[in-house]
C-alpha cells in the first residue's frame, strides 16, 4: 500500500468499521464502536489449507462463495465523511464492496470486503448467510486482471459491535488473507446487535 492508503486504512481501523445492514427503517445507517486501543501488528493464524504465493495488486470485480450461494459483483468503497469506511448502498440489487484502502485479494495483508445481511424493504442482503460458512469452505475473488484468487475459510466469528476486534480484522499479517464482514445476531431498533466476520487465507490462484 502507499503511505496515503496506509493512513486511510489506519483511520478506518481506528473507527472500528461496522457494517450497517439496512435494518427495519431501511436507511442504511449504522453505528460505530470505539476501539479500546490502537491496532497493533498481528500475526496470522495458520490454517491447514495449502497456502499460495502472494499475488500482485488487482482490484476485485466479483465474489463467489459456492457454499452459501453468493455470486456478486464487487464495488469499490472508500471513507465516509465521519472517517469510517463506506458500506454498499441500500439497493434492490445488493452487491458486496471492497474497501479500497485495504490490500486487494491475494496481496499480503487483510483484504476487507463488506456486505449487507438485509437491505431494508428489499429483503435479504448478499451476505445474509455468511454465518453458515465453515472452516475450509471456498471463497473466490475474481480480479480485474482475470485471475481468480481462491481462499479457504479459517474461522467464522460473531461478535458484539461494541467489541469489534479491530486488531484481528485490520492488523497486518504476513500472508494474503481475506475478511468478509456483515451484521448478525439479534435485531435491535436500528439493525443488528453483532457483526459476523469471516477470516480466510489464500489457497490458490488461477489465471
Amino acid at each position: 500500500m502507499t503511505s496515503l492508503s496506509r493512513r486511510a486504512f489506519a483511520t478506518a481501523a481506528m473507527a472500528s468499521l461496522l457494517v450497517s445492514c439496512g435494518g427495519p427503517r431501511g436507511d442504511g445507517q449504522g453505528t460505530t464502536a470505539q476501539p479500546e486501543s490502537t491496532p497493533r501488528r498481528s500475526r496470522s493464524s495458520r490454517s491447514s489449507a495449502n497456502e499460495a504465493r502472494a499475488l500482485g495488486r488487482s482490484v476485485p470485480v466479483r465474489l463467489q462463495i459456492p457454499a452459501i450461494g453468493v455470486d456478486t459483483p464487487v464495488i469499490r468503497l472508500g471513507l465516509a465523511s465521519d472517517g469510517t469506511a463506506q458500506v454498499p448502498p441500500i439497493t434492490e440489487h445488493d452487491r458486496a464492496g471492497w474497501y479500497r484502502h485495504s490490500p486487494t485479494p491475494g496481496q499480503i495483508g487483510p483484504s476487507v470486503i463488506l456486505g449487507h445481511a438485509t437491505v431494508g424493504s428489499y429483503g435479504d442482503g448478499v451476505f445474509r448467510h455468511l454465518a453458515r460458512l465453515r472452516r475450509g469452505e471456498r471463497i473466490v475473488a475474481r480480479l480485474e486482471n482475470g485471475t481468480a484468487a481462491v481462499f479457504a475459510v479459517s474461522s467464522v466469528q460473531t461478535v458484539a459491535k461494541a467489541e469489534f476486534p479491530v486488531d484481528a480484522v485490520y492488523g497486518n499479517v504476513d500472508r494474503p488473507e481475506l475478511r468478509l464482514v456483515t451484521c448478525g445476531g439479534p435485531r435491535t431498533g436500528d439493525g443488528y446487535r453483532d457483526n459476523v466476520i469471516v477470516f480466510a487465507a489464500l489457497n490458490s490462484a488461477n489465471p
